[in-house]
């Protein structure tokens, strides 16, 4: 521990890569802090939380961490990210949000769920109408792109071609939530993962059908005036929203930046993803960041302020 007994712990999951080199990278700065991974195992009220800051890369899928999150922020930890606002957003309004602060979106439409947890009957549907399938595909166009309002890594992804594999689709999404989007069909894709609203990184990246694309490892492949733009518009949604940790992809055609997924709050930032030529960027740039926030007296991030999101 480090003499003067300032923390940083980390929540981690199935990842290696990028918390090993996070926590080698505190303990190494000398700057008197020390960073841990954190263990749990039940949670007395207002137990005493020994870290100054808590870099959260799991309570998105370990509902427990979440609240012990939420208990830690109220005691003046920093949580990166913001635990309160991360739960309660969903990628459809962060679409609407992005609109909002003059960010191009596509058509976007969100869904009724196709089903419900037991308890949820008839009468609970009341204020539904049916859904116009139809009506809403000729809205986004076709081909379109279906994916869940809520969670991240391509997991139910779809491009739909017809009526009948929405239908499809639909039927087997269970109680997820989901959305229809327009398909732009781009010049050039960019993904910009971004730490502590003041850092980005635009990386030219090559969606794979059905799965995680991947970075290109040439940062300077993409031109200088397009990485900018791509920066300046992740920075300023990331200010808007509140992010400290988020990685936000973008369309461009035309030269028009299209919002295709603005709210990774837990961002692929492993070795196998980023590889060297940008793993330790986002290593030394959480690390400078955790490190800063441990040193100062700041407490979690207030929610975003609305007033920000609206267009002057």
């Amino acid at each position: 521990m480090a003499e003067n007994g300032v923390r940083i712990g980390v929540l981690r999951g199935r990842e290696n890569s990028f918390p090993d080199a996070f926590v080698a990278k505190v303990n190494s700065a000398g700057k008197g802090v020390t960073a841990e991974f954190v263990h749990l195992g039940g949670t007395k009220l207002n137990e005493p939380v020994p870290y100054r800051v808590i870099l959260d890369r799991m309570s998105h899928e370990v509902p427990y961490y979440s609240v012990y999150l939420k208990m830690a922020a109220l005691q003046g930890t920093y949580c990166i990210n913001n635990i309160f606002w991360r739960t309660a957003d969903d990628k459809f309004f962060g679409y609407a949000a992005a609109e909002k602060l003059g960010i191009a979106e596509p058509k976007t439409v969100v869904l009724p769920n196709r089903s419900y947890v037991d308890d949820v009957t008839a009468e609970s549907l009341r204020n539904l109408w049916p859904t116009d399938f139809s009506m809403y595909l000729d809205y986004v166009g076709c081909p379109c792109i279906m994916k869940p309002a809520f969670g991240g890594g391509w997991k139910n992804v779809n491009k739909i071609h017809s009526l009948d594999e929405l239908m499809h689709h639909y039927n087997e999404s269970g109680t997820l939530t989901l959305m229809l989007q327009e398909f732009i069909s781009w010049d050039t894709y960019i993904r910009v993962p971004t730490i502590g609203r003041r850092y980005a990184r635009a990386i030219r990246y090559d969606p794979a059908p059905g799965g995680m694309g991947g970075y290109n490892q040439d940062y300077d492949v993409l031109p200088r005036a397009v990485r900018d733009k791509a920066e300046e518009l992740s920075l300023q949604y990331n200010v808007a929203l509140g992010y400290d940790m988020n990685a936000l992809e973008f369309a461009v055609k035309d030269g028009k930046y299209y919002g295709i997924d603005l709210t990774n709050y837990t961002p692929d930032l492993d070795y196998r993803s980023l590889k060297d030529a940008h793993f330790p960027w986002a290593v030394e740039k959480m690390a400078t960041f955790a490190i800063e926030k441990a040193l100062s007296k700041e407490g979690t991030p207030a929610p975003p302020d609305w007033k920000s999101l609206l267009l002057k």
